[in-house]
């Protein structure tokens, strides 16, 4: 059965202490009867990762751990930059790329994130690329065209058997943020469904079948359920409503009744 997959990203937000009291709570509160093919992912700040994946192996929980952003280069000099090695020794799995904020505040192009993806499936990571349109650009109309030149061009150079392993998430920047209104179920649809024809376009039916689309923007425990039932959304990317293992574990239960 197709993996769903279900995460939250904590962005610049917790400390160790915090981490590690989450990872506490999500064993306490984790859903004891969650089915198989349904794959919860956790992406703390870099200063947690690996404290976070220790907790989850050593007790046994099946939730996958990620970093928020990676370098290109295997090593260098490029201050302040983690390479893809050293997310790989932290213990994460899945590299998050391309979030709206990291294109807005430092200077993400669609490049570079093409970069990134090739070196995150180099060394057996899994690429999650974040595509998004503006407010202006769903005003206009051309929210799919938008999304759909960022999905080609992140993927640019990945051969079938690549394409597989990356995780495309539709993030509409209207939607993200403590100000964000939520996508409805039938437009967010709307977008995966023709985020999945383009995949189809490069790869063929087969392939982009199995590829895994994710919606995140204002996710919440109410619409969750809606949203995951929708033909071609393959799992959530959840902001400050699973900040909380509460409100995680909430999600999780939830999401573990309909699919």
């Amino acid at each position: 059965m197709k993996k769903i997959f279900i995460g939250t990203s904590w962005k610049m937000n917790k400390t160790l202490a915090e981490a590690l009291l989450f990872c506490e709570q999500l064993k306490t509160y984790y859903p004891e009867d969650l089915k198989s093919h349904i794959q919860p992912f956790i992406i703390p700040p870099f200063t947690c990762v690996r404290d976070v994946a220790e907790y989850l192996y050593q007790h046994k929980i099946n939730c996958l751990t990620g970093v928020q952003n990676m370098h290109f280069e295997e090593a260098g000099a490029f201050t302040g930059e983690i390479s893809p090695i050293m997310v790989k020794d932290t213990g994460a799995k899945i590299v998050e790329l391309g979030h709206s904020e990291r294109r807005e505040f430092f200077g993400e192009t669609d490049m570079t994130i093409n970069k990134k993806v090739h070196a995150a499936l180099k060394h057996q990571l899994t690429p999650l690329v974040c595509v998004g349109d503006s407010a202006q650009e769903k005003s206009w109309g051309v929210s799919s065209e938008t999304v759909v030149k960022q999905m080609k061009i992140a993927l640019s150079g990945i051969d079938h058997n690549q394409a597989s392993q990356v995780i495309i998430a539709y993030e509409p920047i209207w939607a993200i943020g403590e100000k964000g209104v939520p996508a409805t179920p039938e437009g967010a649809e709307f977008i995966h469904h023709n985020l999945r024809l383009a995949l189809s376009d490069l790869y063929g039916s087969e392939v982009a079948n199995n590829m895994i689309l994710l919606y995140g923007g204002s996710v919440n425990l109410e619409n969750s359920t809606q949203l995951i039932t929708q033909p071609n959304i393959d799992g959530l990317f959840i902001g400050r409503s699973a900040w909380q293992a509460t409100g995680f574990c909430n999600i999780l239960s939830a999401i573990n009744q309909q699919r």
